[in-house]
C-alpha cells in the first residue's frame, strides 16, 4: 500500500448490447445520453476535495467506454488532470470491446494520455461469442487490435473466459493458445459465474451443459501452463502479465490503495472511508447537477475488523500473498494475535504457506496450489467471529 498515490475509477454504463452473461451495471444509450451522463461526471470532478497526493491510475470501465464519442473520454481525462496531479508514468486504462474501437478513437485516446486498453474478447471462436450475446466476431478483435497498436497503444490486455456452456477443455485450449501468441502484454482470465437476474441464468436450461468440475479445475490449471510458456506470469489468481505489465489499478485495489470512484454506482475507499454512488441514472444526473456529493453518495461505515478481513481476502488472490510486516504496519498489530489458528490449520492442511521474502520485507502468507483450487473456503476461514 502506497499512501503517497491514489486512483480513480470512471464507471461508463453504455453499451451497444448487453451480454447474455452479464450483471455489471450497464445499459443502452445513444449520443444525447452519452453527452448528459459525461456532464454529470464533469460535475461530480468538479466538486471533488483537493488532494496533495498523486493520481497513479486511472481506469474507465463500463459498460463498454469505448461505446461512447472519444471526445467524451478526453473531456473527462482533462477535467481529472486539471483537478489532480498525476504522476508521471501514471498507468490510465480503458476498456474496450472489440468492434467499437475507431482509428479515430485509439487516437484520441493516446492524445489526451491513455496509455493501456484492455479488450473484452471472452473467446476467440465465433460460435461461443454469438453464443455469450457478445457483438463482435474474432476478426473484430485482431482488427481493433491493429488499430490500437497502430495508434500507439504497447500496453494491451484482453479478457479471457472459461467454463462456458459447451465448452470442452479442448476448446478452451485452442483460445488460450491463440490468444498467448497474439503479443499481448497482459490477459485476465476468468471463470464463468451465472449470476441471477441474466439472461444466461433464466434460459440456462436452453444452453449446452456447463463443463463439470472436473473439466473447470482442468481449464484452471492448464491456464497457467500455457501462459507461462508465452512469458506471462501469474500475479493473482485471474489475471496473467508480462514482466513489468501488471495492473497497476487493479494492484491499488487488492492493496486497499486509495481509490475515488465516478460515475453510476462506482464506489471508493478514500481517506478511511468506503463510499458508493446511486445506481439510479436519473437520481445521478440529478444529484450532481445539485452540486453537491451527499445527493448521490451513500458513506459505507467500515470498522477495522472490516479492513482487516478485506486485506486478508484481496490480498490472498495476489501469488506474493500478504506481508507479515505490511500487515503490522496498517492494522499495528500482529497478523498472528488475530489469526493463529487460522495459519496454523491452513498450513498443516497444505492451502497456506510461509516463505521469507527478504527484498520485499520478510515473511508473506500465501495460497498454495491446492490453495488457490478451493480459495473461497479458504478464505471464509478468515472472516473474524
Amino acid at each position: 500500500m502506497n499512501p503517497d498515490v491514489f486512483g480513480v475509477y470512471v464507471h461508463i454504463p453504455f453499451c451497444v448490447h448487453k451480454c447474455n452473461y452479464c450483471d455489471f451495471l450497464s445499459f443502452l444509450g445513444a449520443g444525447d445520453a452519452h453527452r448528459e451522463y459525461t456532464k454529470a461526471v464533469l460535475q461530480e470532478i468538479e466538486e471533488l476535495d483537493e488532494d496533495r497526493r498523486q493520481v497513479d491510475s486511472l481506469f474507465f470501465g463500463g459498460g463498454t467506454p469505448s461505446a461512447i464519442d472519444s471526445s467524451l473520454i478526453v473531456s473527462m481525462v482533462e477535467a481529472l488532470k486539471n483537478k489532480f496531479s498525476f504522476s508521471k508514468d501514471a498507468e490510465i486504462t480503458i476498456e474496450c470491446n472489440p468492434g467499437t474501437l475507431t482509428g479515430e478513437k485509439a487516437s484520441d485516446y493516446i492524445r489526451c494520455g491513455i496509455n493501456r486498453i484492455s479488450f473484452g474478447l471472452q473467446s476467440t471462436d465465433n460460435k461461443v461469442l454469438k453464443m455469450l450475446g457478445r457483438i463482435h466476431t474474432y476478426e473484430d478483435f485482431t482488427q481493433s487490435l491493429d488499430i490500437a497498436r497502430r495508434a500507439g497503444f504497447t500496453n494491451i490486455s484482453a479478457d479471457i473466459m472459461s467454463a462456458l456452456p459447451g465448452q470442452s477443455v479442448n476448446d478452451y485450449v485452442n483460445t488460450l493458445n491463440t490468444v498467448a501468441e497474439l503479443g499481448l502484454q497482459h490477459i485476465s482470465a476468468y471463470s464463468l459465474i451465472v449470476e441471477e437476474d441474466t439472461h444466461l441464468y433464466e434460459h440456462l436450461k436452453d444452453y449446452p451443459p456447463l463443463p463439470d468440475e472436473d473439466a473447470e479445475r482442468n481449464m484452471y490449471h492448464v491456464t497457467e501452463d500455457i501462459l507461462a510458456g508465452a512469458g506471462f506470469y501469474r500475479y493473482e489468481i485471474s489475471n496473467y502479465a508480462k514482466p513489468g505489465f501488471e495492473s497497476r489499478h487493479n494492484k491499488s485495489y487488492w492493496e486497499l490503495t486509495d481509490y475515488i470512484g465516478l460515475g453510476l454506482g462506482a464506489s471508493g475507499f478514500y481517506k478511511g472511508k468506503r463510499y458508493s454512488n446511486t445506481s439510479d441514472i436519473k437520481t445521478y444526473i440529478d444529484g450532481t447537477a445539485k452540486g453537491e456529493l451527499s445527493f448521490i453518495r451513500e458513506v459505507e461505515e467500515s470498522s477495522v475488523k472490516d479492513r482487516i478481513e478485506e486485506y486478508m481476502f484481496l490480498g490472498l488472490r495476489k501469488m506474493e500473498g500478504v506481508s507479515y510486516s505490511e500487515f503490522l504496519k496498517i492494522f499495528g498489530q500482529d497478523i498472528h494475535s488475530i489469526y493463529a489458528d487460522v495459519i496454523s490449520k491452513g498450513i498443516k492442511q497444505g492451502l497456506l504457506e510461509e516463505y521469507n521474502n527478504p527484498a520485499e520485507g520478510g515473511v508473506y502468507l500465501k495460497l498454495t496450489s491446492y490453495g488457490i483450487d478451493v480459495s473461497n473456503t479458504v478464505m471464509s476461514d478468515f472472516i473474524i467471529d
